[in-house]
């Protein structure tokens, strides 16, 4: 397998085995940090961040794991350039083009990360869109590895909240191509696109997963090795939501009743972050003092609790998001 110049868009353009290569690499990459080991895999290289949406782990992730590597990057926020509003997209990519090795987008429209990497013609790697976060999930496969002793085609993994929104997308595909017995639970409002269930329903039938999409909670997470949550309401939505998306969702909160009916006491509870847990966070107290809830998707009892691998999930984006880099990046140097 050789990626060198190959842009991170998507777990679509990628095959199990080349999955699997990600991963290994990131634990070996784990290790060698972890020893004091590390060697400079991208000396010299000079890479462009860009975030249109806030960040802590994807930006941190990348901002370390290019250090680790040897490599400089430059830090770009929506307020700190022309991109899309003062000039096209494509003229920009053409522009880092000709001064960066490769380059990291967050922000919007899948499109945009599409046309970077075409018009760039860099490595391009999505550190998230609306529609999809390939690199998260790496760091969440990762993170099963390391605590669930199956392989990663018999693993019940269960997602249960917004079934829409980019996690469950990414999840999906990555669980399509891995061979997971798969479930998005949700209500049916909150059902993901009909056409990208469809595709990864068509990619687990050659990888012998199962993709189900329920609104049936008790029965769909007995037996799961896995149960995943994120917050209900996405980067981008109005707060005037809140209301309607509790109200649907509350049934669908992660508590100690469901980890229970999982009828597995080693079940591992998931969360990309940031989770609103406590009352702790700005969010979390005004959703207290007008709703009276102490917690939204995930309560803190399950969140801080025994069955909860949410921090070693949370430092897994940098080993992984590293090893995306150095693949595509530096792969005569692995």
């Amino acid at each position: 397998m050789n990626f060198q110049g190959k842009s991170f868009l998507t777990l679509k353009d990628f095959t199990a085995e080349e999955i699997e290569f990600f991963l290994d690499l990131a634990s070996k990459l784990k290790i060698e940090k972890k020893s004091g080991k590390q060697k400079k895999r991208l000396q010299d290289k000079n890479i462009a961040l860009i975030f249109e949406k806030q960040s802590l782990r994807t930006r941190c992730s990348f901002e370390v794991g290019a250090h680790d590597m040897g490599a400089q990057v430059t830090y770009i926020n929506s307020s700190e350039c022309h991109i899309g509003n003062e000039e096209a997209l494509k003229d920009t990519a053409r522009v880092l083009g000709r001064m960066f090795d490769a380059i990291e987008y967050r922000g919007f429209s899948q499109r945009n990360v599409e046309t970077l990497a075409k018009y760039s013609k860099l490595p391009v790697w999505n550190g998230l869109t609306d529609e999809d976060h390939p690199t998260q999930v790496l760091a969440d496969f990762l993170t099963i590895k390391e605590h669930i002793v199956k392989p990663l085609n018999k693993v019940n993994f269960v997602y249960i909240g917004d079934g829409r929104n980019n996690m469950a997308n990414a999840l999906m595909i990555g669980a399509s191509k891995m061979g997971m017995n798969f479930k998005i639970i949700t209500p049916k409002e909150l059902f993901p696109d009909s056409n990208l269930v469809a595709e990864c329903k068509n990619i687990a039938k050659s990888s012998g997963g199962n993709i189900t999409i329920s609104e049936e909670i008790y029965e769909n997470v007995k037996n799961a090795d896995v149960i995943y949550t994120d917050v209900w309401l996405s980067m981008g939505e109005s707060d005037d939501l809140w209301k309607s998306r509790i109200d649907l969702l509350m049934p669908y909160q992660v508590n100690k009743k469901l980890i229970e009916a999982c009828e597995n006491k080693k079940v591992k509870f998931m969360h990309c972050l940031p989770a609103f847990h406590n009352k702790d966070t700005g969010i979390g107290k005004d959703i207290y003092e007008k709703f009276g809830l102490s917690a939204i998707e995930v309560t803190d009892e399950v969140f801080e609790g025994e069955n909860s691998i949410v921090f070693d999930e949370a430092e897994n984006r940098l080993h992984t998001i590293k090893a995306v880099m150095v693949a595509t990046l530096g792969f005569d140097n692995i």
